[in-house]
């Protein structure tokens, strides 16, 4: 009776690796053992197989999650106070002295039209309110109210016809770590060129 092929050690541990869910380094380790298999009439080619299953999805399912963080990131990234050209963006995104073509809608906001401050447009952003990283949620009419409080025309912007509009927190976005309410100066119609922040604003 022949004696019994040994077992291809690269193929358990290909098996092992895929699944600890080092998808990349199961797939290298399966293709290995699947090699050495048919050279040299060892065995665990099932081994080999399901290693280089598991390895698969353990790959796509790091790219995925890897695309995820990457598309997160770019989407909470600060932008420039000052946009070289017009670009959609999140909210979240806007810092003090970012203009908006538009000013959304009430209600809570995501994407946002931003736009040079030297191009006609409706808004800016004036202040940011920053709450503690620690602190506990107020409520929605509290963190409204404290973001408010920060934001103050002087009053020639008020006799020009300016308004303040407040975008604070949401209980939905605070959950996920978002911290800064803005202050925004609004013309209706927009029509403005320039920065508040600057004094070089021309009204429509």
């Amino acid at each position: 009776m022949a004696p019994r092929p040994p077992l291809e050690p690269t193929a358990v541990w290909s098996l092992v690796t895929g699944l600890l869910g080092l998808g990349p380094v199961a797939l290298v380790l399966a293709a290995v053992a699947l090699r050495r298999v048919a050279s040299r009439h060892t065995r665990g080619r099932g081994l080999a197989i399901a290693g280089g299953v598991l390895g698969m999805l353990g790959t796509v399912a790091l790219a995925v999650v890897g695309t995820t963080l990457v598309l997160t990131a770019l989407a909470t990234r600060p932008l420039p106070a000052d946009v070289p050209s017009a670009r959609s963006a999140h909210a979240q995104q806007l810092v003090t002295g970012n203009c908006l073509a538009t000013v959304p809608a009430d209600g809570p906001v995501d994407s946002v039209r931003v736009v040079p401050c030297a191009d006609p447009h409706e808004a800016q952003v004036i202040t940011e309110f920053s709450f503690a990283e620690n602190a506990v949620w107020p409520g929605q009419q509290a963190a409204d109210a404290r973001v408010a409080r920060a934001c103050v025309l002087d009053d020639a912007e008020i006799g020009a016809g300016v308004r303040t509009v407040t975008w604070s927190p949401t209980e939905r976005s605070w959950a996920k770590g978002d911290r800064i309410g803005l202050c925004l100066a609004v013309v209706d119609g927009g029509g403005v060129t320039g920065s508040f922040l600057d004094g070089s604003a021309n009204l429509p």
